[in-house]
């Protein structure tokens, strides 16, 4: 692999970013815009059930981005194990985030705020991970992040361009146009370990307390008990001072 040479001064028009890196492949995806934003990158993982394959494509591409793992404390006792597991196989720069305010702290001050009306969930998202996730980028001086998100995976993201503006954030989805049989594919070209859960049902990977194995097909039903799918990291965080 030849040595990547940065711009002095990146161009960070999400619009023509996005017409860039459309026709290329995930990986050369992923290399193109370390190319031209470098330090500016950051990756996130949740260590959810597709996890392995953006990992490995960092691994394989990019693997001085850092990769941020946001842990809630409530996660599944499966998802620590494979996220052992993942960050042992592949060489990638983890950085482990938390939130500032403990899982027994929160549950004793506000009860299961997680089950609550939206106001409540609201808050939930925000304490364990959207101010988590801008704490992330502030530490690290990025101001690019780097997603697995895919358009088939909800209604919400349907429509979203390759590379897109959140507030003071541009956000890339290298395998945005992936369908869930390319997923498949992929994990097993590259002999990829699956979660866990996976083959008890659950298509996507939250907290233990508000994730559920999929009913009829319907990947969307699995958060929330339906009443939400984003966990709010890709929505605008709509506080001022935040960067998404």
């Amino acid at each position: 692999m030849q040595a990547l040479k940065f711009h002095a001064e990146p161009d960070f028009d999400p619009v023509r970013l996005s017409a860039e890196i459309a026709p290329l492949r995930a990986g050369e995806r992923i290399r193109q815009l370390y190319e031209q934003l470098g330090d500016h990158l950051v990756a996130t993982t949740s260590f959810g059930v597709q996890a392995a394959v953006m990992l490995h494509l960092i691994h394989e591409n990019a693997p001085k981005i850092p990769v941020v793992f946001i842990d809630t404390g409530f996660l599944f006792p499966e998802t620590y194990r494979y996220a052992e597991d993942l960050t042992k196989r592949f060489d990638i720069d983890l950085r482990v985030y938390q939130p500032t305010v403990s899982a027994a702290r929160m549950q004793a001050l506000w009860g299961e705020i997680w089950a609550g009306d939206k106001p409540d969930q609201d808050r939930y998202a925000m304490l364990t991970k959207i101010e988590p996730m801008n704490r992330a980028l502030q530490d690290l001086g990025a101001d690019v992040w780097l997603s697995g998100l895919r358009r088939s995976q909800s209604k919400t993201r349907t429509d979203r361009p390759f590379v897109e503006q959140q507030k003071k954030t541009l956000k890339a989805y290298p395998i945005l146009d992936w369908a869930d049989a390319q997923v498949d594919l992929y994990f097993h070209q590259n002999d990829l370990p699956r979660h866990p859960l996976a083959s008890q049902g659950y298509v996507t990977m939250g907290d233990w307390h508000s994730t559920q194995p999929v009913l009829d097909g319907d990947a969307e039903s699995t958060r929330f008990n339906g009443q939400k799918y984003e966990c709010g990291l890709h929505l605008d965080s709509g506080a001022s001072d935040f960067q998404i």
